[in-house]
């Protein structure tokens, strides 16, 4: 098959003419001129060499480029200030992956030859795999760009330090010249052969052939060439100027375009993005440990760990930083009996692992205590399926137009799946075979399992695969091999669908018809989800190498090992740090805060001192309750709890999108699967049960016992622990507000300074200015409490009103409550007024919904009664 392109995408000819109107005004010279190589060389040696030649001057150059950034609403550049022309002339191209960035650079190459004659151009690459993609791009390119600059001819091709010599045949030749060449092949001048003097060039170092046709550099992802040596080594080309083209640039030169992320979603450039995420649900059965990173200082060593954390209603993961031999998890997890005999007993920064006095050990990156196994087994379970299921979508909405869907999968260990047994290989074929025989996939003729799965992994000098960085020299041989199996990939008479990768598919993997997106092992780097789903972001193919629109099939799957809440909001700071794109009222900014002023003489207000004499008082509670009703009570309620399910792994399936706002989330499906663990251990009930509620072992017994629910210990201890827990403390709370009774404590009170000890302040677009408090502004933490506010304000019977602020607590059994208002209200022209406590909700059902803050809500009332100040719920300002 052949990929087709199309040749009048606006966006893509916005992006040319960004680049070729810098230079409006050079004259068309054949972009040939005469150069010496021997000069500087004694005139010893000459040689003839055709370049490119700038004819403009750097005024010139500057207004074309701010005309440009008017064109895209860029902040322009001014002289002397940021335009740094006199460094080099760089220049940045910024295009969101997927949108055929490569394409883009390479018309314009041939447009810049064909409008000012400019004949030399070299693309620097970072590395093998963008090489390969650059080369496979430029032979996919060529009869389409003759075509378009009617049979231009040109060549193009890729530096080898084998043959220098090719280098007198880019400086000599007077057609248009393409060199790709690899950063590390000129950034080292000790052992560099580009840089060294050789007999066969007449003496000459092959860098001088480049120098001397002062060309223009393109640089591929230049984020990874910003280095003091390599701006050196790309300095050294000689370059009429430099463009740079990424999606992620680390610094931005002279910005000329942008198309971000946000801007190529809108205009449906890239694929749709859904993430199913695969997560444990239920399973603090075991002892969780997973070593996330140890780093050394010259002062100490800290290992990263995420652990098990007890909290007041259930265990909740948290990562935790360890410095020293001797820490006990136990301590760390809030006293969680399954972590006992966890002592850090060595923290190794050289060998990259943790060891504990039990025996237990771990390396970087592993983990102990968790569903891992079962985790990896429903994402590939849900990939396939994904892929199976787009297969048949293909085939319904797309009868006429075959198109070969792929899958990728990203994997922790190369062994896992390069093994004959491993587990990956294993568990897919399973899975696959078990599927695949599903009826409602039997139309699609699908291929035998041992050809619809493949793995590209680096390989050591014996041929076996391995793990690397991917960046290592072990990593060519994987690249180019997927590299030039790119068009193979989409032809339907190839089997192969299912691609399994350690590394190798980064910056450069650029086959469009990536559908899905496995992640088998934890997210590595701040901008691997940008990478990751980068590999599947391009519009995709039919077999006639025709792009195919359909939003309906243009849908990007990332299955990964983490929620898709915290998904989203790392790729939306990816995409911020990266792009500069600033999502409107998502993040909001600390530093656009607002602080709440106290108004002149506020202490002399008089409708603010009769109400604060009111309220101002401190008062303390004292319950009663009978023991028997407890235990009859909290048996009852555990009895009623919901049934206990075995530890699960949960798949939630949402779609993203690209607001002003942020990135959303719709959800569009839940599924859970049973795990293959059994529980092992069960825990000591009652001390669990007496640590978090403070009864007697015996009241805790009896509990238990006529709750008739004891059995489901066995399916999951750690969730029955937890829901009897909230039953038992819900029902104390409930004993205990039932029988609260509140007095004034003699001699305290809230004390009047500490208006002005306790600064109020809150973001600028919650903060409310208004005339009739003692501050000038109110914090607003809703739309409900705004309206109210508001409305307060502006009434004429409301002398004054306060947001009371956070340190007004009153003690509850529940933890404290603060009042939402004071208000002081007119009631007749005598000047008879109210002093009001008023508390703001969107419905007052929401008291018996939400039982924990109704119960405060009463016992706040129950304070105010002892105070004889008029408490009441209100859903509206008419109320008052």
């Amino acid at each position: 098959m052949k990929i087709q392109f199309d040749s009048q995408q606006q966006y893509q000819l916005d992006a040319v003419n960004a680049v070729v109107d810098v230079f409006d005004g050079q004259p068309l010279a054949g972009g040939q001129f005469e150069t010496s190589l021997g000069i500087g060389f004694s005139g010893a040696m000459t040689e003839m060499g055709f370049g490119n030649q700038l004819e403009l001057s750097l005024g010139e150059i500057l207004a074309n480029v701010q005309t440009v950034q008017k064109r895209h609403g860029i902040a322009l550049v001014q002289p002397g200030v940021d335009i740094p022309l006199q460094q080099g002339m760089n220049f940045s191209i910024e295009m969101e992956t997927g949108t055929g960035k490569t394409y883009v650079y390479l018309r314009t190459i041939h447009e810049l030859n064909a409008r000012y004659g400019f004949t030399k151009f070299i693309i620097v690459v970072p590395s093998v795999p963008i090489r390969e993609g650059v080369l496979k791009n430029l032979e996919i390119t060529k009869e389409h760009f003759q075509n378009l600059y009617g049979n231009q001819p040109f060549d193009y091709w890729v530096y080898n330090s084998k043959r220098v010599s090719n280098l007198r045949q880019f400086a000599n030749s007077n057609q248009l010249q393409i060199l790709v060449i690899n950063i590390d092949a000129f950034n080292k001048k000790d052992i560099s052969v580009i840089h060294k003097e050789l007999d066969g060039l007449s003496g000459h170092r092959p860098i001088e052939f480049i120098q001397a046709t002062n060309p223009i550099v393109i640089l591929d992802e230049p984020q990874n060439m910003e280095s003091d040596k390599a701006k050196e080594a790309i300095a050294s080309l000689n370059p009429l100027c430099t463009l740079r083209y990424s999606a992620t640039h680390k610094n931005l030169y002279n910005l000329l375009y942008r198309l971000d992320p946000v801007k190529a979603y809108d205009m449906k450039l890239v694929k749709q993005i859904t993430v199913t995420s695969a997560l444990e649900e239920n399973s603090f059965n075991q002892p969780y440990v997973y070593l996330e990173s140890i780093k050394a200082t010259k002062t100490k060593i800290t290992a990263k760990l995420a652990i098990d954390i007890q909290k007041q209603n259930s265990p909740t993961r948290k990562t935790v930083s360890i410095s020293k031999n001797g820490v006990d998890l136990y301590e760390l997890s809030g006293g969680r009996e399954l972590y006992r005999r966890y002592v850090v007993d060595c923290i190794d920064a050289g060998f990259g692992y943790i060891s504990f006095t039990n025996g237990v050990s771990l390396n970087i990156g592993e983990t102990i205590g968790n569903y891992g196994d079962d985790l990896m087994k429903a994402q590939i379970r849900e990939t396939i399926k994904e892929h199976l299921d787009k297969e048949l979508a293909v085939k319904r909405q797309l009868p006429d137009r075959p198109l070969k869907v792929l899958s990728l999968f990203f994997i922790d260990r190369v062994a896992n799946y390069a093994a004959t047994d491993g587990k990956l290989r294993q568990w897919f074929i399973e899975i696959y075979q078990e599927l695949s025989q599903l009826p409602r996939y039997q139309n699609l003729a699908l291929p035998a399992v041992e050809e619809i799965h493949n793995g590209y992994f680096a390989e050591d000098r014996q041929g076996n695969a391995k793990d690397t960085s991917g960046s290592t020299v072990a990593d060519d041989t994987a690249y180019e091999l997927i590299m030039k199996d790119k068009e193979r990939l989409l032809s339907p008479t190839e089997p192969l669908r299912f691609i399994f990768s350690h590394s190798a598919l980064r910056e450069g993997w650029d086959n469009p018809n990536v559908f899905q997106i496995c992640m088998l092992r934890e997210v590595q780097s701040k901008v691997e989800r940008r990478q990751t789903i980068g590999r599947g972001l391009r519009l995709p193919v039919d077999t006639t190498g025709i792009r195919v629109f359909d939003p309906t099939i243009n849908r990007l799957t990332v299955i990964a090992n983490e929620s898709y809440a915290d998904f989203a909001r790392a790729l939306q700071t990816e995409i911020e740090e990266d792009c500069g794109v600033k999502f409107e009222g998502r993040i909001k900014n600390n530093r656009d805060r607002q602080t709440a002023n106290l108004i002149p003489k506020w202490r002399e207000n008089t409708d603010f001192l009769k109400l604060w004499e009111r309220i101002k008082h401190k008062t303390r509670y004292s319950v009663e309750y009978d023991t028997q009703t407890l235990i009859g009570d909290a048996a009852r309620q555990i009895n009623q709890m919901p049934a206990i399910t075995a530890p699960q792994i949960r798949l939630e399936k949402v779609a993203l999108g690209y607001e002003k706002t942020g990135i959303t989330s719709q959800l569009l499906s839940v599924t859970s699967s049973r795990t293959e663990s059994t529980i092992s251990t069960i825990p000591d009930l009652i001390s669990y049960l007496q640590r978090e509620t403070e009864l007697t072992r015996e009241t805790l017994s009896s509990i238990l016992l006529k709750s008739d629910r004891l059995s489901d210990i066995f399916i999951n201890p750690q969730q029955f622990l937890d829901l009897a827990t909230r039953a038992i403390r819900f029902t104390m709370q409930q004993l205990m507000v039932n029988g609260i009774k509140y007095e004034r404590i003699a001699g305290e009170e809230y004390e009047m300074r500490l208006f002005e000890d306790k600064e109020i302040s809150g973001f600028i677009d919650n903060m409310l200015s208004v005339n009739h408090s003692i501050y000038d502004a109110i914090e607003c933490q809703s739309d409900i409490e705004r309206q109210f506010a508001e409305i307060l304000d502006g009434r004429e019977d409301i002398k004054l009103f306060i947001k009371l602020p956070p340190w007004f607590k009153v003690q509850t059994p529940l933890g404290t409550y603060n009042p939402d208002w004071a208000i002081v209200k007119q009631v007749s022209e005598d000047e008879q007024k109210l002093y009001l406590i008023r508390e703001t909700k969107g419905t007052k059902e929401q008291l018996e919904l939400r039982v924990g803050e109704g119960a405060k809500i009463y016992c706040g009332q129950q304070h105010f009664d002892v105070l004889d100040v008029d408490f009441d719920v209100v859903t509206n300002a008419s109320e008052i």
